[in-house]
């Protein structure tokens, strides 16, 4: 059995990926953190939160999880973040 391994940073089948825009400091930056339900999913990200404030000048944090790890972030969610986050970042537990 042959193992494929693919670097999502180049083009695959043909399609390039955009990605957004990096910010070049997190210093004053409000940080969304979304939980996918996986286990210790909340874990990595609080460690990720109190890293970016602490080591990078990030604002604040707000941490809300989503219903399943299937499913995309239910909407009162987006809306708060819409509002309240400057960068949202998705975590992945186990």
């Amino acid at each position: 059995m042959a193992v494929q391994i693919l670097d999502p940073t180049t083009e695959v089948s043909g399609r390039r990926i955009n990605y957004a825009a990096r910010p070049e400091s997190f210093a004053g930056l409000r940080i969304g953190l979304v939980d996918n339900t996986k286990h210790n999913a909340d874990q990595v990200l609080l460690r990720l939160a109190a890293i970016l404030e602490n080591e990078h000048g990030a604002k604040t944090h707000i941490i809300r999880r989503k219903k399943s790890a299937g499913a995309a972030p239910h909407a009162e969610i987006i809306e708060e973040y819409k509002g309240a986050c400057d960068i949202i970042i998705a975590g992945v537990g186990d």
